[in-house]
C-alpha cells in the first residue's frame, strides 16, 4: 500500500471517528429491531401486501422470505433510464425463482443535465439529489423491506440514491446500472460542430444533426461525464456486479447481469447467514476507492460536492484536501473524452472496469479488503469480466493489461502522473480544478478580469466580439444558495472557440462546470461563494488575476489592503428564483451548505 494512501486513509478513520461510531450505532439499532415486518401491525401489513399473490402474501407474513424494495429512476425520456422500463420485471421473476418476494417500492425523479443544460430548469439540477434522497427514504419507509435494489444512472441520479440508501444502512443494497448507448458521431466531430455553431459558421439544423447522431438511442451517452463517472464509483465501492457497468443495454448480457443482481441481494439480507447491510458495505476505505476511481479516470468534478455528501450520510468526514493529496499519488490512466477522444465503449473494449482495478491493486494504489456485494470479500473478483458462455453467465480473467494503450493504460506509463485534481487557493477563496483534459501550455494564465453575473451576458459579450482578447471571465453568483449551482457547460464552446484562437483565456465561478467540460482552464466550485460575500464578489473588470492549475494558485493581482477594503458587490442578476419550478426551491437555496462540504440541506441534526 502506498504510505500516502495508509496516511489518508488513516487521517480519514480518525477525523470520522465521532460521526461513524454514531452512524452505526444507528444501523445496530434497526438492525435489533428486525426482521422490520414483525413490527408492523396487521393493519399495517395487510396494506402493505394487498395487492400481492395469495403465495406472496403468505410468504411476507411468516417473516421467512426476504422481500426486497425496488428503487427505480426510470423515465422513457431519458436514454440513460428508459431502459430500466423492463427491469422490474426481471428482478421480480428473478427474486421469486431464487426463494424471495419483490416490491417496487418506489420512483425518484430523474432529470438530466444534457436537456437543461444552459436552461433555467438546471438550477434544480443539483437540489434534485437531495429530493432523489429524500423520495428513497420514503420509498423504504414502509418498513417491509429485507434490502432494497436500486436503479439509476445519470448526474445527480446515483448520488441520491446513494444518500437514501445510507440513511436505511441496515438493509443491504445492490445498485444496478443500465449501461452506455452505443458509440454514435465522435466526440472529436461533435465539438467541432459545436464551436462553428457557437461562431455562426453552421446553423441549428447542422448542429442539431450532429447532436441526434451523438446521443441516439437508449442507455448512457458515451461521453466520460457525471453519469459514467457515477458508474465507475459505485463498481469501485463494490456496489455494482463485478464488471457490470458499461454493458450496452438490451443485450443478453445486460439481462443476465440484471438477474444475477437480483439474485444476489438474497444472499447479504438479515435472513440469511452472510449479512451485509450498506451502512457497513460504505465505509471510509469504500469511499478512498470512489476517490482513487475518480482520479484515476479523470471524472466529473461534481463528485468533489456529490461524495462529500455521500461520505457524510454514512458518518464519514472527506474534504478537498483529500483528493488534492490523492491526486499527487494516483496516476491518470484513461484517455476518454472530455481527457481524451475515446468514448466509454472503447474504454470497456480496452479492458474496462476490470483491468483498471486490477492495475491499481497490483501497484498498491486501492483498497482490495472492502466489503462488497461479489461473491467474494474484497475486490479480487473485480478483476474478472462477465461472458455468457452457452447461455450461462460466469466470471473470466480480465485481459492481464490493456489492449488499447492509447485509452487505458498502466500505472507504469501512466498518461499524467497525478490525477490532474487540484484544490486552488489564494486570496480569491477555495474551489476546484480538473487539469486532466488541459493542454499544459493552458494550465497558467495571467489576464484581465471580465466579470459577469450571468452565463447568457458571457455568451452574448463573446457574440459581439467583448471577449477576442486574453481574459479571464468571472461568473459571478452562481454558488448553491444565490441560484442553485447550475453547471456552465454553455460556456465551453464559446471559450473554446477563443482558445482556439490563441487567446488566452479561463473562467472563474462559484459555480460548476459539467462533466463533459475540460479544455478551458478554470477555477470552479469557489468558496466562500458570491452571496455570501466571498472574495469572487470583489473583482472588477479589469483586474488581473494569476490562475496556476498546476500550483492551485487563484490570486488577483490588486494591492492587499486595497482589495480588502472593497465591499462585495450585489448580485446583479435577476429572474432566477421563480419559473420552471424554481419558485418552490427557495428553502433550499437559503439552506444549502458550501460547496466543499456537499451543497446539502440534509443530515440536520434533532
Amino acid at each position: 500500500m502506498h504510505p500516502v494512501l495508509e496516511h489518508v486513509t488513516q487521517d480519514i478513520i480518525e477525523r470520522s471517528r465521532e460521526p461513524r461510531q454514531a452512524y452505526l450505532a444507528r444501523i445496530q439499532a434497526a438492525i435489533d429491531n428486525g426482521p422490520h415486518r414483525s413490527t408492523l401491525a396487521c393493519g399495517n401489513l395487510a396494506h402493505g401486501f394487498a395487492a400481492c399473490s395469495s403465495a406472496e402474501k403468505a410468504d411476507l407474513a411468516g417473516n421467512q422470505k426476504a422481500n426486497i424494495a425496488i428503487v427505480s429512476a426510470y423515465n422513457d425520456m431519458l436514454s440513460a433510464h428508459e431502459p430500466y422500463k423492463d427491469f422490474p420485471a426481471l428482478i421480480k421473476a428473478a427474486i421469486t425463482e431464487a426463494g424471495g418476494v419483490a416490491q417496487f417500492a418506489g420512483g425518484v425523479p430523474a432529470m438530466c443535465d444534457g436537456i437543461t443544460q444552459g436552461q433555467p430548469g438546471m438550477e434544480l439540477s443539483l437540489f434534485s439529489r437531495d429530493v432523489i434522497a429524500m423520495a428513497t427514504a420514503i420509498s423504504l419507509s414502509h418498513n417491509m423491506f429485507d434490502g432494497a435494489m436500486y436503479l439509476g444512472v445519470c448526474d445527480k441520479i446515483v448520488p441520491g440514491l446513494l444518500i437514501g440508501a445510507l440513511s436505511f444502512g441496515h438493509l443491504p443494497a445492490v445498485f444496478v446500472p443500465a449501461g452506455p448507448m452505443t458509440t454514435g458521431l465522435s466526440n472529436k466531430e461533435k465539438v467541432r460542430i459545436r464551436q462553428l455553431y457557437a461562431e455562426g459558421k453552421v446553423g441549428r439544423a447542422e448542429l442539431l444533426e450532429s447532436e441526434s447522431q451523438s446521443y441516439h438511442s437508449a442507455g448512457t451517452c458515451t461521453f466520460y461525464g457525471t453519469a459514467n463517472s457515477n458508474q465507475m464509483m459505485v463498481e469501485i465501492m463494490g456496489l455494482h456486479l463485478p464488471g457490470s457497468s458499461f454493458i450496452n443495454p438490451y443485450t443478453p448480457l445486460r439481462d443476465e447481469l440484471t438477474k444475477a443482481a437480483a439474485k444476489q441481494i438474497l444472499k447479504f439480507t438479515a435472513l440469511g447467514q452472510d449479512y451485509r447491510p450498506i451502512g457497513r458495505v460504505i465505509d471510509e476505505k469504500a469511499i478512498i476507492n470512489a476517490i482513487i476511481g475518480l482520479l484515476a479516470t479523470g471524472g466529473s468534478t461534481n463528485h468533489t460536492i456529490h461524495l462529500i455528501a455521500i461520505a457524510r450520510a454514512a458518518g464519514i468526514t472527506i474534504n478537498w484536501y483529500d483528493f488534492d493529496r490523492l491526486s499527487k499519488i494516483i496516476p491518470s490512466l484513461t484517455r476518454i473524452y472530455p481527457n481524451g477522444q475515446a468514448d466509454i465503449n472503447h474504454f470497456q473494449a480496452a479492458g474496462g472496469m476490470g483491468v483498471l482495478i486490477a492495475e491499481l491493486l497490483k501497484n498498491g494504489l486501492l483498497h482490495g479488503d472492502i466489503l462488497t456485494i461479489g461473491d467474494r470479500h474484497g475486490m479480487e473478483q473485480y478483476g474478472q469480466e462477465p461472458k455468457l458462455v452457452e447461455g450461462k453467465l460466469v466470471w473470466e480473467p480480465c485481459p492481464a493489461h490493456s489492449l488499447d494503450d492509447s485509452v487505458l493504460s498502466s500505472v507504469a506509463k501512466p498518461f499524467a502522473a497525478g490525477g490532474g485534481l487540484h484544490v486552488m487557493h489564494g486570496n480569491l477563496g477555495r474551489g476546484i480544478s480538473k487539469i486532466s483534459a488541459v493542454a499544459e501550455e493552458h494550465q497558467v494564465v495571467e489576464a484581465p478580469a471580465v466579470v459577469f453575473d450571468d452565463q447568457d451576458d458571457v455568451v452574448a459579450a463573446f457574440k459581439r466580439g467583448e471577449l477576442e482578447k486574453d481574459c479571464i471571465v468571472v461568473l459571478r453568483f452562481q454558488g448553491p444558495k444565490a441560484n442553485g449551482m447550475p453547471e456552465l457547460h454553455k460556456l465551453t464552446p464559446p471559450l473554446g472557440v477563443l482558445q482556439d484562437k490563441g487567446f488566452k483565456v479561463a473562467l472563474i465561478t462559484d459555480g460548476r462546470m459539467s462533466g463533459a467540460s475540460g479544455k478551458v482552464p478554470s477555477a470552479i466550485h469557489m468558496c466562500p461563494e458570491c452571496i455570501e460575500g466571498g472574495p469572487l464578489a470583489k473583482v472588477r473588470t479589469g483586474d488581473r488575476i494569476y490562475l496556476n492549475t498546476q500550483t492551485g494558485e487563484v490570486n488577483v493581482l490588486v494591492d492587499e489592503i486595497e482589495f480588502e477594503s472593497r465591499e462585495p458587490e450585489a448580485n446583479h442578476a435577476k429572474g432566477h428564483h421563480v419559473g420552471m419550478g424554481r419558485e418552490l426551491f427557495g428553502a433550499f437555496r437559503q439552506g444549502a451548505s458550501s460547496a466543499e462540504t456537499g451543497a446539502c440541506n440534509l443530515f440536520v441534526a434533532d
